[in-house]
């Protein structure tokens, strides 16, 4: 992110990777509205305004990030791809637990405490969200210090309590599956 000077003013903050996401997205779901070219020119200029807009409003709610030469690796890459259908496929899996719970009502809620060891905030952004995507899952806190995160569980099994009393704190994969070796693959 780069900060512009405005003139008579403060600097803004603009966003090039918002801006750049946000007119690809304006151009992709407007495509095809006028009948001779694929948009006109005053959708053109209404998707740069909009664009130039969010840029703005995104560069001044978050912080400036460093690039980190480890996210620029095509590795990297491909395992946040190959995430993708893992994520979906859990979440697809809860989706179906989660009914079945509720048809049974056979739910024992509680808060775990989990530590993936992770040392960056994207891997532990990247898997708090999807334990929260994930149905029956959420992402309740977390511990900025230690990077421990507590997550609401629909429903605690027996053998997972007892391991989770007995160290005071459970292992990452009783809680949201195979989450967190994926997400290390790829963010860490």
């Amino acid at each position: 992110m780069r900060a512009r000077r405005v003139p008579g003013g403060g600097s803004v903050r603009i966003s090039v990777p918002g801006f750049i996401g946000a007119f690809l997205t304006y151009l992709f779901l407007s495509i095809g509205s006028d009948p001779k070219y694929f948009w006109a020119v005053e959708e053109i200029i209404a998707g740069v305004i909009g664009a130039l807009l969010v840029s703005i409003f995104i560069g001044s709610i978050m912080p400036a990030i460093k690039r980190r030469p480890s996210l620029t690796s095509p590795v990297r890459w491909a395992y946040a791809i190959a995430y993708l259908p893992i994520l979906f496929w859990q979440m697809l899996k809860a989706n179906l637990d989660v009914a079945y719970r509720v048809i049974t009502r056979k739910i024992n809620p509680g808060i775990v405490k989990i530590n993936p060891g992770y040392k960056s905030d994207l891997a532990l952004a990247v898997l708090a969200n999807s334990i929260t995507l994930t149905p029956g899952t959420l992402s309740v806190d977390v511990n900025e210090k230690t990077n421990e995160l507590y997550v609401h569980v629909l429903t605690v099994k027996d053998d997972i309590l007892k391991e989770c009393k007995k160290k005071k704190r459970c292992r990452p994969e009783l809680v949201s599956g195979r989450f967190p070796i994926w997400v290390r693959r790829f963010a860490e």
